[in-house]
């Protein structure tokens, strides 16, 4: 059975709490991605937060802060994350149960990459299980 490992984006994009959110939203525009994982400043590599586009919106712009603003004040602090050895099925069952499209994929702490619906679907496996955790997240969502 296929594992995370096989199909997840290695070296993502990241910030640190020393950027901002223009940076942030930068970085989602350079990458095309909706997801930003927040990382220590100091290892590059410990996961301490993660930023979504919708963050971005909801917590910053609609809360009237400007791109200057720490990337702490919008980031999601509550982090689920994806072992690497997880298998394709645990990590659709786990984004279609919290809702989410993207997971980091961690030992630890440590961000060693993320995997996304896409990167399940695109890769052409397990689509049934891609396709449910999408019907679920949108479900949800609606």
């Amino acid at each position: 059975m296929k594992t995370v490992k096989e199909v997840m984006t290695v070296q993502p994009a990241y910030v640190t709490l020393l950027d901002n959110v223009y940076e942030a939203a930068v970085k989602m525009k350079e990458h095309d991605t909706g997801f930003i994982p927040v990382v220590d400043a100091e290892d590059h590599e410990t996961l301490i937060g993660v930023i979504t586009d919708r963050d971005l919106v909801i917590r910053g712009y609609a809360e009237k802060h400007s791109g200057s603003t720490a990337v702490e004040t919008v980031m999601s602090k509550e982090i689920i994350s994806v072992s690497p050895s997880a298998t394709i099925d645990e990590a659709a069952e786990l984004m279609a149960q919290k809702q989410v499209r993207r997971l980091p994929v961690t030992e630890g702490r440590k961000l060693l990459g993320i995997v996304s619906l896409g990167d399940l679907a695109v890769r052409n496996l397990f689509a049934d299980e891609a396709g449910e955790a999408l019907s679920d997240i949108s479900r949800h969502l609606h």
